[in-house]
């Protein structure tokens, strides 16, 4: 007997379809401290979502061996003061486990931080992003739409959401004419 899928990807839509699916949304409330422009963030509705995260598990419980995960992340695109909408961002609890990133819709950056040393990539469409144990690293979308990325990820990972400025260095911001400005964080 051959079975079917219990998930299909949507390319027209760039969602998960199928059973077992799991999603979590982070609104503006969510990400107090990680903006620079505190007074534009508070201007912020806090309701205001900026990037969900669809899932599927497999059934297996974070931390369990040998099993992996599969989602997609939907960053929306905008900024608060200059600065690009962003994720969290995080350490992996156990530290030396690694991730796949795969660009699916828009464009952004992937930054990778290790011991203060920062690299950014340039996500898009079809791009794919080998992220080492060890790396702190967060999606950022410098474009104009949803910047959807999909991502591979061991159960035995885990997250450690760090204080953004102690995992991240480096800013993104947007100048005058609509282009990403690199800052140190200040």
């Amino acid at each position: 007997m051959i079975n079917k899928s219990k998930v299909m990807y949507n390319g027209e839509t760039f969602k998960l379809e199928g059973t077992g699916i799991k999603e979590k949304e982070t609104r503006a409330k969510d990400l107090a401290g990680y903006f620079l422009n505190s007074e534009a963030y508070e201007k912020l509705d806090p309701e205001t979502v900026m990037y969900r995260v669809e899932y599927q598990d497999n059934d297996l419980v974070e931390g369990t061996p040998g099993g992996l995960y599969f989602g997609i992340t939907h960053l929306y695109p905008g900024v608060v003061g200059a600065e690009y909408f962003l994720t969290k961002g995080h350490f992996h609890a156990k530290r030396n486990t690694g991730e796949y990133y795969f660009g699916l819709e828009g464009h952004g950056l992937l930054m990778m931080t290790e011991n203060s040393e920062t690299i950014l990539e340039e996500i898009r469409p079809g791009s794919v992003h080998y992220i080492p144990g060890n790396k702190a690293h967060r999606l950022i979308n410098t474009g104009s739409k949803e910047l959807s990325v999909s991502a591979c990820w061991q159960t035995e990972s885990g997250h450690d959401y760090a204080l953004p400025e102690e995992m991240f260095p480096l800013r993104v911001f947007r100048d005058i004419v609509g282009k990403p400005v690199i800052e140190t964080n200040s």
